[in-house]
């Protein structure tokens, strides 16, 4: 699917055909799709290749007069349960050319969606710099704001394992610790790309634009050192609760053992006295009753005592 999008008196508006100095928004394309964007407006073949790569890398490319900036966009994904959530990461590719700025994706992406609503402000599409500067720095809000969800959901599930050892909190909190894995890598991927494109060499930078990349640098940097700090803390609470509900179950076998070694005393005793053997002691029926309750009074006072019931 392919959106055209200009600023037209300061506001963003689409666009029925491609214009110069427009926005050009692909989204989920299809070969036909791509071999427009190829014979059209003579984007290299190359850089198609890398832009619809599900698995490629954030980095910056250029060619001849076009230039390439692939870079890794947090997404939010419902698992099949359709109750565990998982983050993820997938490549944002901007081609800049002469007269237009096109960005490729695979799939639907949040930031894109807010731009083209209008709920982010984007100046000009014909500052194509200021334009991926400007994406870029809503990518890394974008990442701390998903951080702050995870941290959140990670205590609200950490509240719910106090109460009940389930399966389906631990697959929680498993898939927030993935989660925070690819964050992890896609920011630190993300911030060499900006590295290099703060060198000026591949992208012209203007002044404002330069200030806006430092901000969006200062942001993936403290994404990533909050990552960093949940990833550590997620660690210790599913080795915390790893080790609780190894203990738990301890505590369950030791509990199930003392209940079998008591409930064991009437059957040896009626055993005894159930075989005709002769000489027993008092051979009757109320003598038998008595002498199982007492021992087993005994044994579970015994048993209580050590910590066996508890």
């Amino acid at each position: 699917m392919i959106h055209y999008y200009k600023t037209q008196n300061g506001k963003l508006m689409p666009l029925e055909a491609a214009e110069k100095d427009c926005w050009i928004a692909v989204e989920s394309p299809t070969r036909q799709e791509l071999d427009l964007l190829i014979q059209q407006f003579g984007v290299d073949e190359g850089f198609i290749s890398s832009a619809t790569d599900e698995e490629e890398i954030s980095h910056v490319q250029k060619e001849d007069d076009q230039t390439l900036v692939i870079v890794d966009t947090p997404v939010q994904e419902k698992q099949e349960d359709e109750a565990t959530m998982l983050y993820c990461t997938m490549p944002l590719s901007f081609v800049v050319l002469k007269n237009y700025i096109i960005t490729i994706t695979l799939r639907p992406v949040p930031v894109l969606d807010e731009i083209a609503r209008g709920s982010v402000k984007i100046e000009n599409t014909a500052f194509k710099t200021n334009f991926v500067v400007a994406v870029l720095l809503r990518i890394a809000t974008r990442y701390t704001q998903y951080l702050r969800q995870i941290d959140k959901i990670s205590y609200l599930t950490e509240k719910q394992l106090h109460k009940s050892m389930r399966n389906k909190e631990l697959i929680q909190l498993l898939s927030l610790e993935k989660s925070l894995v690819y964050f992890s890598t896609g920011l630190k991927s993300t911030e060499t790309t900006l590295e290099k494109i703060m060198r000026g060499r591949i992208l012209k930078l203007y002044e404002e634009d330069e200030d806006l990349l430092e901000d969006t640098l200062i942001e993936i940097k403290q994404a990533i050192e909050t990552c960093n700090i949940y990833s550590g803390i997620l660690s210790g609470t599913m080795d915390a609760f790893a080790s609780i509900i190894s203990n738990n179950l301890n505590i369950v076998m030791k509990v199930l053992t003392s209940i079998t070694i008591v409930m064991a005393i009437p059957n040896m005793v009626f055993g005894f006295y159930g075989m005709n053997t002769p000489d027993l002691p008092m051979p009757y029926t109320w003598f038998a009753v008595f002498i199982t309750v007492v021992i087993c009074v005994f044994c579970a006072y015994l048993l209580h005592k050590k910590g066996y019931f508890s």
